[in-house]
């Protein structure tokens, strides 16, 4: 049989996927990977939903930072050497090299700017597209816990034991975000959001010790960011799940957009925000899991508390879709919000 000299391949990902050598991260530091997945439900549900929001990962930051962030199938994000105290030792100068590192956002995340311009061309306009980062606290979190946590053990031993070591940390994770969602909307990103995913963990008063600051310094030093750019100020969201007691502080928080999980009140939180703010959500993802006489009077009890689809309210999920979703549930829960809020 004749030999062929065949061109060496430049693209063997396909391959890799086939024999099950590509993770998460993997899918995310490709451009073209992260843009078809972003792309997804826009062409599969064209027509009901607004925006796009670019396939990546709060846990970048924590990467860009030197952390080793590998994605466990059943369990979620491990960082197999953990942030384990700021006391350094011998052994362990984990917490100074993070501290002292100086992060080029370009080079260390290109991969993420390079995706979201790529998806904001093959968009053509249809929709806006979205980037996004992880809260400080909750950067902080994953990063002493190692992964997820039910207890919070270490993040409650790095914030009450060594709380000045922790503002530090959180700072330099502040403006962190600020710099890599500068780079975003450069990139394309028409509108931002921060996610503070463990934000309920947190007291009321340790909230506003150990959250809200770093979460004020973004929505305000972005903006400036923005301008030294050239970059106009785009639309900012703030979600930080679970701490519905600080509501009227987020909406005094420099954020356009407040965020709500399913656990609020669309009507109380209304109330509380008096136009300060756009809310988003806050439909429970659970609802999607029941029948279609379910899903319907969710929506009307969501968009009656948000004022019956006028302004001043943009709809969602309390927070990401769960496992298992039928996508022709969610395809009827969309077109519910259209029919009922009246679009």
């Amino acid at each position: 049989m004749a030999e062929h000299n065949f061109e060496p391949l430049k693209n063997d990902l396909l391959l890799r996927a086939a024999v099950g050598d590509r993770d998460f991260f993997t899918c995310c530091r490709s451009p073209e990977i992260a843009c078809a997945l972003t792309l997804l439900p826009i062409d599969k549900y064209d027509g009901l939903l607004d925006a796009a929001i670019i396939f990546s990962d709060i846990l970048v930051i924590p990467q860009a930072l030197g952390m080793v962030v590998e994605m466990v199938s059943g369990e979620g994000p491990h960082f197999p050497q953990r942030l384990k105290t700021p006391l350094a030792t011998e052994d362990d100068r984990q917490y100074d090299e993070i501290m002292e590192k100086d992060v080029d956002v370009k080079k260390e995340l290109g991969y993420v700017l390079d995706a979201i311009t790529l998806t904001r061309q093959k968009l053509d306009g249809r929709v806006p597209l979205i980037g996004f980062c992880g809260a400080p606290w909750t950067l902080l979190s994953y990063m002493v816990e190692g992964g997820g946590s039910k207890l919070f053990i270490a993040a409650k031993t790095w914030i009450y034991r060594y709380p000045e070591e922790s503002k530090k940390l959180l700072q330099k994770i502040a403006d962190l975000c600020v710099e890599f969602l500068a780079q975003q909307v450069a990139a394309g990103a028409q509108m931002i959001q921060v996610f503070d995913s463990w934000a309920g963990e947190l007291s009321p008063a340790s909230f506003k010790t150990f959250a809200l600051p770093y979460l004020r310094h973004i929505a305000s030093a972005l903006p400036d960011r923005l301008a030294e750019l050239n970059q106009a100020r785009v639309p900012m969201t703030v979600f930080a799940k679970g701490a519905w007691y600080a509501l009227d502080e987020l909406c005094e928080s420099g954020f356009d957009v407040v965020s709500l999980d399913w656990l609020q009140d669309p009507a109380e939180a209304m109330r509380i925000a008096r136009g300060r703010v756009t809310l988003q959500g806050n439909a429970d993802p659970g609802i999607l899991y029941g029948t279609k006489e379910a899903i319907t009077a969710t929506v009307e009890e969501m968009v009656m508390g948000f004022g019956g689809g006028k302004k001043g309210w943009i709809a969602n999920l309390g927070h990401g879709i769960t496992p298992l979703v039928q996508p022709e549930d969610l395809r009827f829960f969309l077109e519910e919000i259209h029919r009922i809020g009246g679009r």
